[in-house]
């Protein structure tokens, strides 16, 4: 159930949910406070490039889909839904492929939407994958490079070193080599609404410019780090230069709607790829977030 809290000219929804990339030590603990983004990647390995059928382009909605682990939780993990069991990614895969479904990339979904460029066959889907760990390169990527698909890494820039599970630097060139989008969650992962402007502005904008430096590419996407986001994060997140961002609220993102506030499905260790279908089906008719932020 939602409640809308206007205070000191920003507008923040709260959401009794897990964050856009909780970490799997602390996503259980955590309330996410939500209110409720061109260059394409490369082309991908399959299936000519095309609308889907009956649709102009730029017209159609497109979900999102939010991973974190791809492995089994281990004993004890605080939250053991963030992790989902790298056979179960897999046979959720080959569900979406032989759904007619086709994983591509935010920015191939921005120039698709302003620009009709066309987008490969098969219904688009995004598959985001948020924090930046380990289990995304070495159990993922095999699985959707097997497809011919690519995905979108949220990485955030400390706080899950390759000692914690975290991507190396090679690991996140590998991926980028292999197609995959690289966003961020900005440099700590920080409850964004929290900190003051100087922090701000640091998390936001300087975590785009060390990772465009860093790996040679836009970061054209920020997502919220566990959902938590009001107007003045939006203002800072649009100065730094980025097309759009990506929350916790479900429902599938559409042309015309705000790209700031770009809905997502969190998908769930245990959810069968029979759920999966019916999870992305039934939030087609969610509603789209509000419009109004209350402020700048």
């Amino acid at each position: 159930m939602r409640r809308v809290i206007v205070a000191l000219g920003a507008l923040v929804v709260i959401l009794p949910s897990w964050g856009c990339g909780s970490s799997a030590s602390s996503a259980g603990r955590r309330q996410a406070r939500s209110s409720t983004a061109s260059e394409s990647a490369p082309a991908q390995a399959s299936g000519a490039s095309t609308v889907a059928a009956g649709a102009h382009p730029g017209d159609t909605a497109i979900p999102i889909l939010m991973y974190h682990v791809i492995a089994a939780p281990p004993p004890g993990a605080p939250f053991p839904g963030l992790y989902v069991a790298s056979q179960e990614f897999a046979a959720q895969m080959q569900a979406l492929r032989s759904a007619g479904w086709h994983a591509v990339t935010l920015d191939q979904v921005d120039a698709f939407w302003r620009h009709g460029k066309p987008l490969p066959a098969g219904k688009p889907i995004v598959l985001t994958f948020d924090n930046g760990y380990s289990s995304q390169y070495t159990q993922a990527l095999p699985v959707l490079r097997k497809l011919g698909w690519v995905a979108d890494e949220n990485i955030q820039l400390s706080g899950l070193p390759p000692s914690q599970g975290g991507l190396t630097r090679a690991q996140v060139r590998a991926m980028v080599a292999a197609g995959w989008e690289l966003d961020t969650q900005g440099l700590s992962h920080a409850d964004l609404i929290a900190v003051d402007a100087g922090r701000l502005h640091f998390e936001v904008g300087v975590a785009r410019r060390t990772l465009q430096q860093r790996y040679g590419v836009p970061v054209n996407w920020f997502c919220y780090p566990s959902g938590h986001y009001d107007s003045h994060v939006i203002a800072e997140v649009r100065a730094a230069g980025y097309k759009g961002s990506t929350t916790v609220v479900p429902g599938w993102g559409r042309p015309g709607d705000d790209p700031y506030r770009l809905p997502r499905l969190r998908v769930l260790g245990g959810t069968s790829p029979a759920q999966l279908l019916d999870q992305i089906a039934a939030a087609r008719s969610a509603p789209a977030p509000p419009t109004s932020y209350g402020g700048a």
